[in-house]
């Protein structure tokens, strides 16, 4: 993602950022599950005031990631969000689109400042109880010190655990903190904005497929979806 430091704020991911995000990922570790186990999904999201209309979409798109997995023996997703003066909670895992919903729907949007080292500090700790095949981050800034923000990153890294970050506007800041977090964990990073809700659908649930089958997963649901997932599939190795 050669960025074009030289396009409007909220104006969407091109194709050529879809495309090295999804290089990215066609590059980080496979993360399939043994046998025996289901894949396990991390989904983080800010929810500060400014994410109400992000999150009532994220709502919506977050039953696309269950349905996609579900032939690969499903996926658990865990609900980790911030707000308020210092509140950052992280759910239960959740095994249906409609337990998660039911839980996203309840939480709403408040005033504060950015938590995202509390997020990776709970990544840290929920992997070395159960193993998380990957992370996902939407949010829109970043009101951190970004050198701890990275020594958590690094170590989710050593752990195994990839950050599939979605940004969401052009924060200059934000984004070049959310590319130092891809880049140690071995996971991706991409822009987008309200109005490229499909295509976050769709690279969303490549994730999902991926944290959940690999490789060959991954592979078949391109083929279905189209599309930029396409672009992933041609590029993941074969070995």
């Amino acid at each position: 993602m050669t960025g074009d430091r030289n396009k409007l704020p909220g104006q969407p991911a091109t194709g050529t950022e879809v495309d090295a995000f999804l290089r990215r990922l066609a590059a980080t570790p496979a993360a399939r599950p043994a046998a025996d186990q289901r894949g396990r999904l991390m989904f983080a999201l800010d929810a500060t005031a400014s994410r109400q209309p992000t999150w009532d979409q994220a709502c919506h798109i977050q039953g696309e990631m269950f349905r996609e997995t579900a032939a690969l023996g499903g996926l658990d997703i865990q609900l980790v969000f911030y707000r308020g003066l210092g509140e950052c909670k992280a759910s239960a895992w959740f095994d249906s689109a409609a337990a998660l919903l039911k839980h996203m729907t309840a939480v709403t949007c408040r005033g504060g400042k950015t938590q995202i080292e509390k997020v990776l500090r709970f990544a840290i700790a929920e992997t070395k109880r159960q193993k998380v095949n990957a992370v996902v981050f939407i949010g829109d800034c970043m009101e951190e010190d970004v050198d701890a923000l990275c020594h958590q990153a690094g170590e989710l890294g050593l752990l195994g655990v990839p950050v599939f970050i979605f940004h969401e506007g052009s924060d200059p800041k934000a984004e070049q903190a959310f590319r130092q977090i891809a880049h140690l964990t071995r996971g991706a990073y991409c822009r987008f904005d309200a109005n490229s809700a499909q295509q976050l659908r769709e690279l969303l649930s490549a994730v999902a497929v991926y944290a959940a089958g690999g490789r060959v997963a991954l592979e078949d649901y391109s083929r279905r979806a189209g599309g930029a997932t396409l672009l992933l599939a041609r590029q993941v190795p074969k070995s």
